[in-house]
């Protein structure tokens, strides 16, 4: 049945009545257009859920899982049976291994039919990785994948499961239509006396039937109710079916992390790295380039001091100014390594100092009544700086703010701007790199951005390093 929760149901395309029309005041093809449109949109969602696509697709998933669970239920149990009775010989293993490959078809189609009238999209297990080419290799694959096993369970669970929530769906549904139209076949059941209606109750002398008007619209109306009733109750029972499908088909979640933690560990690499080769590079051809030029500058003022003291004093004046440069690039360097302000004194002073070198004005909020960890400390600093480097370089702002407090076990920051808008993480700009490095300590980056403004961009980082 169908009914909003949230999942944008109440769009004429996705509830089926987009294709085809209200034409001249008539409905066409399952589908509502213009006026029409607007006037069943309006309607409330326990009003629209027995007539709506979603409800159909659901009801035809539960009547689809009784014939496909008893069939997945007899395969299931006689691969197992026929080739746990011949594992004294080796004919039980490719049994077995046949049995579980065949469970492993089944969950495609399961995935493939989930999707299809459930909208549950569910990527597919990890595939089978035989360690050599033959067929004992794929046959142990098979075995000691985790996966398959777990649609073996599938298999062996959907029967009982199928036939509970088909009988339910098919009684409340039959039931519910049946006594809403009981006006219009009632008179198909003749009584005694030449009256209609259908018989309740008769012991011999009593006897009560439903024929007169107002029996006859009470069992409408309480037809009316079960079939209004009728969705949200299959709505739940395609839950449990979501819950198996997507728990017992789709990849395991201990692998999955796997890969995610993986991919993270790639990502954190690939940062230092560039991180290294970023505090190389300003080295080289800043600080390092500097001291070696004061250092032949110092040189030359000393082969000058004896000769001609008063160019050895404007030199040893140039050189003293190259010092200074030299040094704030230094402090430069260190502060995008890790400030010292941030050590000492947290995220609130830490970020006050990144605000104020901010080319524009830039109000700071910390709400922290203690302070993260030190990497998450560290990472959250580095983001807020290469937002406000963004806001400085490319938003063509007049102000901005940055934000910062803790929800629960995370930990916020919010960066705006009243600038012309258009960023976008998906262009591959800095802010896609940003995502990843958030990413790789299981943070978050969503960026607002439309064109000509406003943009804010949100960072949410765990409170502790997992």
């Amino acid at each position: 049945m169908a009914m909003d929760h949230g999942q944008g149901y109440t769009h004429m395309e996705r509830s089926g009545f987009h294709e085809g029309g209200v034409h001249g005041g008539g409905v066409h093809g399952g589908g509502v257009h213009g006026r029409g449109a607007r006037g069943w949109r309006r309607l409330p969602a326990g009003l629209r859920a027995p007539v709506e696509a979603r409800a159909w697709k659901e009801l035809g998933y539960t009547l689809l899982s009784l014939p496909i669970g008893v069939t997945a239920f007899v395969f299931a149990v006689t691969m197992l049976s026929l080739g746990a009775g011949l594992l004294i010989t080796f004919i039980g293993i490719p049994v077995l291994a046949a049995g579980l490959a065949g469970c492993r078809g089944i969950g495609v189609l399961e995935r493939t039919r989930a999707r299809a009238l459930l909208d549950l999209d569910i990527a597919a297990p990890d595939p089978l990785r035989p360690r050599t080419r033959g067929a004992l290799s794929v046959m142990g694959a098979v075995l000691k994948s985790g996966a398959s096993w777990r649609h073996v369970l599938y298999s062996l669970l959907l029967m009982p499961w199928s036939v509970f929530s088909f009988v339910v769906a098919v009684v409340f549904w039959s039931y519910g239509w049946m006594m809403l139209t009981y006006p219009l076949w009632f008179w198909l059941f003749p009584l005694y006396g030449g009256q209609d209606g259908i018989q309740l109750y008769n012991d011999g002398g009593h006897q009560i039937y439903l024929d007169n008007p107002f029996e006859v619209g009470v069992t409408a109306a309480t037809g009316l109710l079960v079939t209004l009733a009728t969705p949200w109750i299959v709505r739940a029972l395609t839950t449990v079916d979501r819950v198996l499908v997507a728990g017992l088909l789709g990849p395991s979640r201990l692998a999955t992390r796997v890969v995610e933690l993986e991919s993270d560990r790639g990502v954190v690499v690939d940062t230092a790295a560039a991180d290294l080769r970023r505090i190389e590079r300003d080295l080289h051809d800043g600080a390092q380039a500097r001291l070696v030029a004061l250092a032949m500058d110092l040189g030359l003022a000393k082969e000058k001091l004896t000769e001609d003291p008063e160019a050895a004093a404007r030199m040893v004046d140039e050189a003293h100014g190259e010092v200074k440069v030299a040094l704030q690039e230094l402090r430069d360097l260190a502060r995008g390594i890790h400030p010292a302000v941030l050590t000492d004194r947290g995220l609130d002073a830490a970020l006050s100092a990144l605000a104020a070198r901010c080319t524009v004005p830039v109000q700071v909020e910390v709400d922290l009544a203690t302070r993260p960890a030190a990497a998450i400390e560290g990472i959250a600093y580095f983001t807020v700086s290469e937002l406000l480097q963004n806001v400085s370089k490319h938003s063509r702002a007049s102000r901005g703010s940055v934000d910062v407090w803790r929800s629960e076990d995370r930990l916020m920051l919010q960066v705006t701007d009243d600038g012309e808008g258009g960023a976008d993480v998906s262009s591959g700009s800095g802010l896609a790199g940003l995502a990843e490095r958030l990413g790789a300590v299981d943070g978050i980056l969503v960026v607002d951005s439309p064109r000509g403004g406003p943009t804010s961009v949100i960072a949410e980082l765990p409170w502790r390093q997992g």
